[in-house]
């Protein structure tokens, strides 16, 4: 730690040492963690825009609530980086996202500070609310703080939580980080100002005198008390936004200016006098203190190495001057636009995801079929459903751990009524440095059992258009998945074209005598054919088998090869469990047929740590010299796995 560069985060080694400060201290703390995050973000990337915005409330949180024993929670997790720095976690700060360092979000085996463990959105104020029900029942006094930003709030969690919340009527505050919404044009001198009167000790003590001397009237009492509420809400309703909040319970404080400290630091000490739900609604800039953050939110949310004084991408093709082959997610997008000009049923549907996913194409070139529905995956699908009912073909474009979310509506209002829906499936398999919360491990398991929903698998970019072209024309359900990061290089022909149902691809070796049957199942063929090479130059026999359809497979072509063959490896990245090597077992066994010695490769009954893509499939077993071991391993008559 440079002392000399950063003066006041050098004598930070916990949120207690934020008590010892002044105020002015505070700031000039903030502009360090600022800095620092700059400083150590720019070599390695990382969520960057978000963490900027909430430094001073961070600092602000931290120096009025007392963690650990004061819990906060940060919803989705992505802005927390200022709260690691400040929580004991400075000097490692710079093993963010990579493998055996810091997650990119809390993790409560990481840090006593953290107090839950997030990665999805909208999960903080029921989270919350059970830690405050829990401190209640068991006789503590510890206060609760959940911090959810204005986009996750858009999810029917929040407001399930926030509606039991007040229901419930317990010591609970709630902070809403607005840096998009339109609810704060109140930002300002005069509101800012009414927001710390209004939860002032001497407004507090008025209002309550006020309405115990009213009920205790004769006679009219009662009314009298109801009618000054009811014109004490009529008159915030004019000076601030949150009579929503209100309705459901919460006393609401705000907007705030989320970059004073001494003005969230007032509100904040004011508040912790309090014993009821809160809402504190803060008013924040993503990216704020770095111009090119500040101008560019969306591209700097989750951002690569770049340079710290200007924002440029420290991208390998700058150091090599060679174009990189084109992200998976670019493919979809270009290719869903070709086939929206063709056919003009199709419409596309995202959960606050148009950048992430690539519907920003779709959405800039057909604006009238295009539908963000914010971070409401559960909406999305049954949304899609809808449409579908209405003779549409939705594609819904969601990443494969956000899609989880809405399986009860994948089941039900979709594959059920066996409606149109495509499902692109971004993001399946290992994402890399966002770890467990972010790898797409589950997609095949809880897809591939739901019937009447096809579920396709392509091997690289110019399968994936095909892919995509195949689902659209099936005319019932179907998930097309697809792994984060860049292609094969691939061509991609402008006029995809479609699949048989349910057949696969011999790509290499001799279906007459397959030796060792590699089975593929999406962008794992790459390194099974490179195995399969390598094996050929040890004068091993291995045959290699694109599945294509996970959902239906090849049935009569896949039991044939197996019959013939020495043993079997089936490779996905996907979960073991319930997976395609465990459809491939399910098929032999079902066909009656003699079960070839098997190894099946995929992801481990275990959550996956984070770490980049190629450290991950090598650990994993899942690159060319895994699948190569157990192509020997099957060849040499070693036992199966």
């Amino acid at each position: 730690m440079d002392a000399a560069r950063y003066p006041l985060l050098s004598r930070v080694c916990s949120p207690a040492d934020l008590k010892t400060l002044s105020r002015e201290e505070l700031e000039s703390l903030s502009q360090d963690v600022r800095a620092f995050i700059l400083e150590k973000l720019s070599p390695v990337g990382g969520h960057l825009a978000s963490s900027l915005g909430v430094v001073e409330l961070t600092v602000a949180l931290h120096a009025v609530y007392d963690s650990p024993r004061d819990k906060i929670v940060w919803d989705v997790g992505h802005q927390s980086y200022a709260h690691k720095i400040l929580t004991g976690r400075r000097d490692r700060f710079d093993t963010i996202r990579q493998r055996g360092g810091l997650s990119g979000f809390p993790r409560r085996a990481e840090s006593v500070h953290d107090a839950f463990g997030t990665g999805h959105s909208s999960t903080s104020i029921s989270s919350a609310l059970g830690m405050a029900v829990g401190r209640d029942l068991s006789g503590a006094d510890h206060k609760v703080v959940a911090v959810i930003g204005d986009g996750s709030l858009t999810a029917g969690l929040a407001f399930e939580g926030l509606n039991h919340a007040g229901h419930l009527d317990r010591d609970l505050v709630v902070v809403l980080n607005d840096n998009e919404m339109s609810i704060s044009p109140n930002v300002g001198a005069l509101s800012s100002y009414l927001s710390r009167i209004l939860t002032g000790d001497f407004y507090s003590r008025l209002r309550r005198e006020v309405e115990e001397f009213l009920r205790s009237l004769p006679a009219f009492g009662g009314a009298m008390a109801r009618l000054a509420k009811r014109v004490e809400e009529h008159i915030k309703g004019f000076i601030s936004p949150g009579m929503l909040f209100e309705e459901l319970g919460f006393t609401y404080v705000g907007p705030i200016d989320g970059h004073n400290l001494g003005h969230l630091m007032t509100a904040f000490q004011n508040i912790r006098k309090f014993r009821k739900p809160v809402l504190v609604h803060v008013v924040t800039q993503k990216g704020r203190g770095f111009r090119p953050a500040e101008e560019a939110p969306t591209v700097f949310h989750g951002v690569g190495p770049f340079d710290p004084c200007d924002g440029s991408c420290r991208s390998a093709t700058a150091v090599s001057g060679v174009l990189p082959a084109p992200t998976y997610t670019e493919v979809f997008s270009r290719v869903l636009v070709a086939l929206a000009e063709r056919d003009p049923r199709i419409v596309a549907v995202t959960a606050a995801m148009p950048e992430g996913t690539g519907l920003d194409a779709f959405r800039d070139r057909f604006p009238q079929r295009f539908f963000d529905v914010g971070i409401a995956e559960q909406h999305a699908v049954t949304f899609a459903a809808g449409l579908a009912a209405e003779g549409w073909i939705p594609v819904v474009a969601i990443y494969s751990t956000f899609l989880q979310r809405a399986y009860d509506q994948i089941v039900h209002d979709v594959a059920l009524q066996g409606l149109p829906v495509v499902f692109a499936v971004d993001r399946a398999g290992l994402v890399g440095a966002d770890g467990p919360t972010h790898h797409g491990a589950f997609d095949l398991s809880y897809l591939r059992h739901v019937p009447g929903l096809a579920v396709l698998a392509p091997s690289d970019e110019a399968e994936l258009a095909d892919a995509l072209a195949t689902a659209v024309a099936l005319g019932g359900p179907a998930a097309v998945r697809y792994p984060r990061g860049t292609g094969t290089g691939a061509p991609v022909c402008d006029n995809a074209r479609t699949w048989p149902m349910a057949k696969g691809r011999l790509v290499f070796g001799d279906a007459a005598d397959p030796g060792v049957l590699v089975l593929c199942a999406g962008t794992v063929l790459g390194a099974g054919l490179e195995a399969a090479r390598r094996a050929a130059e040890e004068d091993i026999q291995a045959t290699v088998f694109d599945v294509r359809y996970v959902k239906p497979l090849d049935r009569g072509v896949i039991a044939d090869l197996c019959s013939r063959c020495r043993g079997v490896v089936t490779v996905e990245e996907n979960a073991l469990a319930g997976g395609f090597g465990s459809a491939v077992v399910e098929l032999l066994v079902d066909a009656g047929s003699s079960v070839p010695p098997i190894r099946r490769l995929g992801l481990p009954d275990e959550f996956v740590e984070h770490g980049s893509q190629a450290e991950l499939r090598a650990t994993l077993g899942l690159d060319a010299s895994g699948i190569l071991a157990a192509i020997r391993a099957l060849a040499t008559g070693a036992s199966a796995g």
